[in-house]
């Protein structure tokens, strides 16, 4: 028997025939959380006896969409999903263009408005989102910005209580704190929060700047809708258009004056890309809806909603 055996053989035997103890092995790392719940708004680690943060999960009511009139994702092919497969395109065209030139800078960032209420903002805005998540290599965000009047929660039958203005006033709020990750597939929601009187110079302040750069930055593959208060009913679209790489106005047919339209249109005179959709309106022979694309550097035809 060789020395090392007697040697085990002794160990054994002095501790009542049980083998010795395993040695001390690190503890094991714990598991990575989703990148939204495991960086906070500037995107910094958690601190080490910090515990991770995770966004909460909601069910959008597929029945409730369909009542409202607005496409449910997986169902049959509907004109107007359809629709919003054409009004997609340019908005996806100009985030993800292949060559640089043509790629418009911040694309991503596609704020929807309206001159007046009730033109079918929110309507759009859901409707387009929800188009752009079945997307095979995209994911949305869909961030309430209409912060008086918040749309989003009602239309897609979910509850939301802090968001958007709650990140932007209390430092220990973060993002994956108010973050709701949805049943449908690559969409998640940003909530508008409880309204403040001092809304405006939040949506102007360093801060909001921070928090969308962070938003645009993490996912390079992520489209960013905001759904915006109408321009000439409040100051905030201004102010959150400054953001923008992209703006969607929405305009009622028929019904809409041209003169709204045109000082709606001034406040953005910031902004390069503006694309401009005709809702509520007759149908073409052959087509769903027609509308134009207008950009201050270029303009070029482009059906949309």
């Amino acid at each position: 028997m060789s020395i090392i055996q007697k040697a085990l053989d002794k160990r054994r035997a002095d501790s009542g025939g049980q083998p010795p103890p395993a040695p001390p092995t690190p503890d094991e790392p714990p598991r990575a959380e989703a990148a939204d719940a495991a960086t906070d708004a500037a995107g910094n680690e958690p601190a080490p006896d910090t515990p991770a943060r995770r966004s909460r999960e909601v069910t959008i009511d597929f029945g409730h969409l369909r009542r409202q009139g607005i496409m449910v994702p997986g169902e049959r092919r509907s004109t107007l999903a359809e629709e919003f497969r054409l009004m997609k395109r340019p908005v996806l065209n100009n985030a993800f263009a292949p060559n640089d030139a043509a790629r418009v800078p911040r694309g991503r960032l596609v704020m929807v408005t309206s001159a007046l209420p009730r033109e079918g903002k929110t309507f759009t805005t859901v409707n387009l989102a929800l188009s752009m998540a079945l997307e095979v290599e995209r994911t949305v965000l869909l961030v309430d910005a209409d912060v008086a009047r918040p749309g989003i929660p009602g239309t897609l039958g979910i509850d939301a209580d802090r968001g958007l203005m709650d990140v932007l006033t209390e430092p220990d709020i973060t993002i994956p704190d108010v973050l709701l990750r949805t049943n449908v597939p690559n969409l998640s929601i940003l909530p508008a929060g409880r309204p403040h009187g001092q809304s405006t110079e939040l949506l102007a302040s360093t801060a909001m700047m921070r928090l969308v750069n962070d938003l645009l930055d993490r996912y390079q593959d992520r489209m960013i809708l905001f759904d915006s208060p109408p321009l000439l009913a409040t100051s905030e679209p201004g102010v959150l258009a400054t953001h923008m790489g992209q703006v969607l106005m929405v305009v009622e047919a028929e019904h809409t004056p041209r003169s709204s339209v045109e000082r709606a249109m001034e406040q953005l005179s910031g902004c390069d890309v503006v694309l401009t959709t005709l809702n509520k309106a007759t149908p073409l022979p052959g087509m769903g809806y027609g509308g134009y694309y207008y950009s201050r550097d270029r303009e070029a035809a482009a059906h949309a909603h």
